[in-house]
């Protein structure tokens, strides 16, 4: 984990003007915002121009590219919704991190947060704008491929996840992971922006899941609540 440290040290240094990094390298062109959420707000940075590192040439892995770095009305919105519940000592799991906004609301709120991504540049971001908001928030490397470090803490008693549905794989690895993570006492959030593969993926899950979606305060975008049956067959 201490190149994850040394980039959200790296993070925390960089300035909107790049005095501190060539502004070439899109990670360290960095701009700060603030989005407001139940009771504060919440203070992040980001790459200035998020877009330009879906063209880099040494992309680590051009099979996941590097979305984290936008920042995405789902993650807002799922943010705000976090914020409004009282999380005192809960276990709270996000899947899919990006910049981490989720996690920070989750750990204002009380949480105990394990914000997890496929990139350690978004762990990076994430770690430092916690920091930023005065809270700690737990990171780890996490791929859906290879859940076991996240089933082996389950159950969780809370799990995040914003604007992760738009491949049908995702569908796939969340339908199996999300069982693994959570019991019947625990609830699973789901931000989406009326993604096609969500229905796909929400009328599967209403067989093993009690579902319920609420409107955000952006008309695109719902957040689905996940609660488990007791059975298969659909009984409480």
């Amino acid at each position: 984990m201490s190149r994850t440290r040394d980039k959200a040290q790296q993070a925390q240094r960089a300035r909107p003007d790049g005095e501190t990094r060539p502004r070439t390298n899109p990670r360290y062109d960095v701009v700060t915002g603030e989005i407001t959420v139940h009771g504060g707000k919440v203070r992040f940075a980001h790459p200035r121009q998020g877009t330009d590192l879906l063209y880099e040439d040494n992309n680590d892995d051009i099979q996941f590219p590097p979305y984290w770095a936008e920042l995405w009305p789902s993650g807002i919105e799922l943010a705000h919704a976090v914020s409004e519940r009282t999380l005192d000592g809960l276990s709270v799991l996000e899947l899919g991190c990006g910049l981490g906004l989720p996690s920070i609301a989750a750990a204002l709120a009380g949480g105990h947060v394990l914000a997890t991504d496929r990139s350690e540049d978004a762990l990076a971001f994430t770690t430092a704008n916690a920091h930023r908001n005065g809270v700690t928030v737990e990171t780890a490397e996490g791929s859906w491929q290879q859940p076991e470090p996240l089933i082996a803490r389950a159950p969780w008693q809370l799990v995040l996840a914003a604007d992760v549905l738009y491949e049908q794989r995702n569908v796939s690895w969340l339908r199996t992971l999300l069982p693994e993570l959570v019991d019947t006492s625990g609830e699973v959030w789901l931000a989406d922006p009326k993604r096609p593969h969500a229905d796909e993926f929400l009328a599967e899950a209403a067989t093993d899941w009690h579902v319920s979606t609420a409107d955000t305060r952006i008309p695109t975008v719902n957040i689905h609540c996940l609660r488990r049956r007791s059975s298969r067959s659909g009984t409480d």
